[in-house]
């Protein structure tokens, strides 16, 4: 071999050869890097060598941060708030050089660097900075903690939720400056409601109102949510729209569309596709835009100076999320308005015992239309009771009322007729024969089931049989269940109304809008499409199948389909009439009749209060199989002021298609309890779950036991 002064060897005709260039490369090239992705014997950062690392790790016992080494190399873009991948899972034994070295490789975010570890082994080194995009902003770090603290989850299962995965193209666009400010915007329809300009001029002028507004029937919510939100953008600041579904994402974003002009907002939905979401993001996070509207996907999103919250119908069960730690749009935009110090609005044409509580505690001011106004644009409601019913030759033949018949022909020679039928799979709630009063526990006022083995009655929250039931309200000792029998809803009014065409709105195909022509429209309870000019009339069919569900929430939630329904029909001096198949004494029914959701929200409210239910108190739902919940029980320290109430089963999960929400795997059997603490104790209840579930996931335990905090449905 040469020397290191010797020279290349040349062939006879003077060209040097392959072997000898290679060999002169070698020598003049400088020391070998260490690989990347272990950088052994690599030198460290010169300041602030010491990185902490959020692992994408969604587990509690490893909900905190790990430190690495920051190689030289990667010490420009390892800053905070960058996507990093790691080695994880080493171990100390496996040390080369003061290194720790091995492992799996694992993405996580950079959160802080630091000069000094508070670890005083050896550390593993960063292996790789997969961008240089600082996804992870404080705010953002922030406020996904105390989400996953209220919740009891990791911090990880939260960032996944709120940053969506990287796309590279996404990263490499360039985004154009932010546009001007739009001028503060004309009241407009606004005007309609009692400190309704108001509103606009304190967001116009910087301020942050917190208000609960109860929107009019009619198309109109989604150009006053637009006006909203240019009165926030002509202040200097940013806005956020969270909306349930993606057919109301769609309207929202036209109307802001039409009142801000191209180039304004972002939509932000989970189904965009990857590239597309994660380019619209990025659009919000560097400041291209100041506006942002979407499903629950977007309920993080960060929006630069945020002014203004939004969010629409929190009482539709999208705005829930599906994956742990199961955080609520309107908790979280509440988080948000505090922590940022912005203005919080809340908005729907119903409303909900929680919105109640908004305005009963002070946090939030109402703002509604006068009632001589709602009685102008809101339709006619008239009522078929059991008794009508039970009278009724037309409706024993083929389900539909007289009265409803009678409207539903003479409203279609005007334009198109809404039939709303409940989704099958409701599990009937028992009532009282009598009064129809809910049968409860005497306990606990939990909903008694009757149990298909034994065929005794039994609560549904603490188990307890009940053997000599009576109704505290009448005194009866009968009881009832409704069956739906809905399936043939659409034959049957294509029966009776055979020159006129039919069309369905449902899971299988959900229609966004229908033409002002004749026509019936059958439609599950929220796909309701939007007809032109309004419908001449709205069938609301089977009202006990809603009612009769054995859940907390069944008449709020009754009554917010309902009037979700009802809006979208013309207003009674145009004609519009909605026909209610259900009892008429019951207080959601008097409730539409009136169109007074926020008396049947305080109402609702007054007696959750009186009983000890949410939201007037804390509660979650724990729920696996029952040696690994008594396991659970067994060692978690609950506050001193909780209750816990239960066990009982699990429904087990229905055929292919039908599972319930919180419904265990096919082929499980799991039993379920609530633990509810009042309130100022639901701080301390999430942190003694997280404690004890964090505790039982080191030990190794195999069965799994799911917490939900504020569960949606607690039955």
């Amino acid at each position: 071999m040469s020397s290191e002064n010797d020279t290349p060897d040349e062939p006879a005709g003077g060209e040097p050869e392959q072997l000898a260039l290679i060999r002169e490369s070698v020598r003049r090239a400088k020391a070998p890097k260490a690989k990347p992705r272990t950088w052994r014997g690599a030198a460290l950062a010169g300041e602030l060598p010491v990185a902490r690392v959020l692992v994408d790790k969604g587990v509690l016992h490893l909900d905190r941060y790990f430190e690495y080494a920051v190689p030289q190399e990667l010490d420009a873009v390892a800053q905070p708030g960058v996507r990093v991948r790691v080695r994880f899972g080493a171990g100390a034994r496996n040390v080369r050089d003061g290194r720790r070295e091995g492992g799996g490789l694992i993405d996580g975010f950079l959160v802080e660097r630091v000069a000094e570890a508070e670890y005083q082994g050896p550390l593993a080194a960063l292996a790789q900075v997969l961008s240089p995009e600082p996804v992870l902003d404080p705010e953002v770090l922030g406020l996904t903690r105390a989400v996953a603290d209220r919740y009891a989850g990791s911090l990880a299962d939260v960032l996944q939720l709120a940053i969506p995965p990287r796309h590279a193209k996404a990263e490499a666009r360039e985004f154009p400056a932010p546009p001007p400010r739009p001028v503060a915007p004309d009241p407009g329809s606004w005007r309609r409601y009692e400190r309704g300009a108001d509103l606009l001029a304190s967001l116009a002028s910087g301020g942050a109102p917190r208000a609960v507004w109860t929107a009019l029937p009619g198309p109109e919510w989604a150009e006053e949510i637009a006006r909203a939100v240019q009165a926030t953008l002509a202040s200097g600041r940013g806005a956020l729209v969270v909306v349930p579904t993606v057919r109301l994402a769609a309207r929202v974003d036209q109307a802001l569309g039409d009142v801000l002009g191209p180039g304004q907002h972002a939509l932000l939905t989970a189904d965009a596709g990857q590239q597309r979401r994660y380019s619209e993001w990025l659009a919000v996070r560097r400041g291209a835009v100041r506006a942002v509207v979407g499903t629950r996907a977007a309920m993080f999103a960060p929006v630069r100076d945020l002014g203004l919250v939004v969010v629409w119908d929190d009482g539709d069960s999208h705005h829930s999320d599906d994956h742990a730690p199961f955080p609520h749009v309107r908790e979280v935009l509440e988080l948000r308005a505090s922590r940022d110090k912005c203005a919080f609005l809340l908005g729907s044409w119903s409303c909900t015992v929680e919105a109640a509580q908004l305005v009963r505690s002070g946090w939030a001011a109402a703002v509604a239309a006068p009632r001589e106004v709602v009685r102008r644009t809101a339709p006619l409601v008239r009522t078929v009771g059991d008794l009508d019913v039970a009278r009724d030759e037309a409706a024993r033949a083929a389900r539909l009322p007289s009265l409803a018949w009678e409207v539903a022909r003479t409203a279609l020679r005007d334009g198109p007729v809404l039939v709303q039928v409940p989704r099958r799979g409701y599990v009937p709630r028992l009532a009282c024969q009598q009064c129809r009063e809910p049968a409860r526990c005497r306990h606990c006022a939990g909903p008694l089931e009757a149990r298909e083995s034994t065929g005794t009655l039994a609560c549904g929250w603490c188990g307890r049989e009940e053997a000599h039931w009576h109704c505290a309200a009448c005194g009866g000792t009968r009881l009832r269940a409704q069956v739906v029998g809905a399936r043939r809803t659409a034959e049957e009014l294509g029966r009776a109304f055979p020159a006129v065409p039919v069309r369905t709105s449902g899971r299988e195909q959900v229609l966004d809008t229908v033409s002002g022509a004749p026509a019936l429209v059958v439609s599950t309870p929220g796909a309701e499409p939007v007809a032109e000019g309004g419908y001449a009339a709205a069938l609301l069919l089977d009202g006990w199948a809603m009612l009769g569900r054995p859940d907390l929430r069944a008449g709020e939630d009754a009554l917010r389909r309902w009037i979700g329904a009802a809006a979208l029909v013309r207003p009674q001096e145009a004609g519009g009439t909605v026909v209610v198949v259900a009892e008429p004494t019951l207080r959601p029914v008097q409730a539409l009749v009136r169109w007074d959701p926020v008396g049947h929200a305080v109402r609702e409210l007054a007696d959750r209060a009186e009983l000890g239910f949410p939201p007037v108190s804390r509660m979650a739902a724990v729920a696996g199989v029952p040696d690994a919940l008594a396991d659970f029980l067994r060692a978690v320290e609950l506050p001193p002021d909780a209750e816990v109430l239960g066990p009982v089963p699990v429904p087990d999960a229905g055929p292919a298609g039908t599972r319930r929400p919180g419904a265990p795997p096919p082929g499980e059997h799991w039993e379920r309890v609530l633990v509810r603490v009042p309130p100022g104790s639901g701080a301390a209840l999430a942190r003694a779950l997280k404690q004890a579930q964090a505790a039982r996931m080191a030990r190794g335990g195999t069965e799994p036991v799911r917490v939900r905090v504020d569960p949606l449905d607690i039955g």
